[in-house]
């Protein structure tokens, strides 16, 4: 396509567009001659995925750029801008290039390395040999910065908190993911087209997320008004009482001194 069907397609204008491609945002496109340019569905893609970061996560094009040169600090948090971030990296680059060194995240996790082994323990991410240097995807580069932010915030292997706890959430997000597709997928299948469908499932990545986030944070709150006391202690679990007529009888035999001095005084 030209470049009056690539700003209808966006909605981006052409002045944008070279800027993007200057800056090396976008993969630079075809030209069967010297002054004539052709641009492909990957171009829409990526033009899509940069207005989508600068509009929901407020990204300046220098930050986007960095992430997808390797620089995992400028990472943004939430796991919603992992998906347009994917989306502009499979435009612009090919799967190995996408990967990301584990040297990378050192900044924001000290203990990258020990702890990328044992979250793949854990099942939580996958490391990859690549010239020599391990990498991983921009999504495990997040895990493990986002452990190395637990550990800054108090929770230490001293105190028992190891890595590889993850592994409840691992087993908990495929569960939900399984379950998640599963339902997706029987109600659109025949209704609509792959396109709509893949929007779909984007803007729900980062919606799902919130809401699975508010109703986590109401189950934590329950748990801790049941499992913890006012006082800070665990609560005391209540004995059962007994049946009435239990409590009737030996009560009565005790206060007048048993049967067997009844049966004497008789």
């Amino acid at each position: 396509m030209k470049m009056r069907e690539l700003e209808a397609r966006t909605g981006v204008n052409r002045e944008t567009i070279r800027v993007y491609l200057r800056v090396g945002l976008l993969p630079e496109p075809a030209r069967p001659k010297p002054n004539v340019a052709d641009y492909g569905e990957a171009h829409v893609a990526a033009i899509q995925a940069v207005q989508r970061l600068q509009r929901d996560y407020r990204l300046p094009l220098a930050q986007i750029k960095r992430v997808l040169e390797g620089d995992a600090a400028a990472m943004p948090q939430g796991a919603g801008s992992l998906a347009h971030l994917d989306r502009l990296v499979a435009a612009k680059l090919d799967v190995d290039d996408a990967l990301v060194p584990l040297s990378a995240i050192a900044r924001r996790n000290p203990q990258a390395a020990a702890d990328a082994r044992a979250l793949e323990r854990a099942g939580a991410i996958t490391l990859r040999r690549r010239g020599g240097e391990r990498v991983l995807s921009r999504a495990d580069a997040q895990i493990v910065g986002l452990w190395g932010d637990m550990r800054a915030g108090g929770f230490t292997e001293a105190l028992g908190f190891v890595p590889e706890l993850v592994g409840i959430y691992v087993a908990a997000a495929r569960g939900l993911a399984h379950s998640e597709i599963h339902n997706f997928l029987a109600i659109v299948s025949g209704r609509l087209a792959e396109g709509p469908a893949a929007d779909m499932v984007q803007h729900a990545l980062a919606v799902m997320l919130e809401l699975f986030g508010a109703l986590r944070m109401k189950a934590v709150l329950e748990e801790l008004r049941t499992q913890v006391a006012p006082a800070g202690r665990p609560v005391a679990k209540k004995t059962p009482r007994a049946p009435a007529k239990a409590r009737g009888t030996v009560p009565a035999v005790s206060r007048r001194g048993g049967a067997g001095q009844r049966a004497r005084r008789a």
